[in-house]
């Protein structure tokens, strides 16, 4: 059974910064791609960033030069470095991850989600 777990959303003044966190936990026997999307009430899920296993990175336009996303050292965790965050931004943030794992082939995975609300 594989989990990720996101932390790290609270309440924020416009202009702040917060960084969430994201930990893959199971049997896991390789995290491809993992990434950051984003639900604000009454709208779609919406991609935020990605990054591949090799370090390659994606941003949706709303975040670039904002937003900055990172693996940890053992590339079971990845972080979201939001900067000069905007009451547009709220949305309760969700982690995704391809993953294979132990004696299975590659899924998709989502995250239970973690709020970020920007105050104007």
């Amino acid at each position: 059974q594989v989990q990720l777990v996101e932390s790290g959303g609270g309440l924020v003044q416009a202009g702040g910064s917060l960084r969430l966190s994201c930990a893959a936990s199971g049997s896991i026997f390789a995290i491809n791609s993992m990434g950051w999307y984003r639900q604000a009430p009454g709208k779609q899920r919406e991609f935020v960033a990605t990054i591949s296993s090799g370090g390659n990175t994606d941003y949706a336009d709303s975040v670039k030069g904002r937003f900055t996303i990172s693996r940890g050292n053992a590339r079971r965790t990845v972080y979201l470095e939001m900067n000069s965050l905007k009451p547009a931004d709220t949305a309760v943030y969700f982690c995704n991850a391809d993953i294979a794992t132990i004696g299975s082939e590659e899924y998709n995975y989502w995250g239970q989600g973690t709020q970020v609300t920007v105050s104007s």
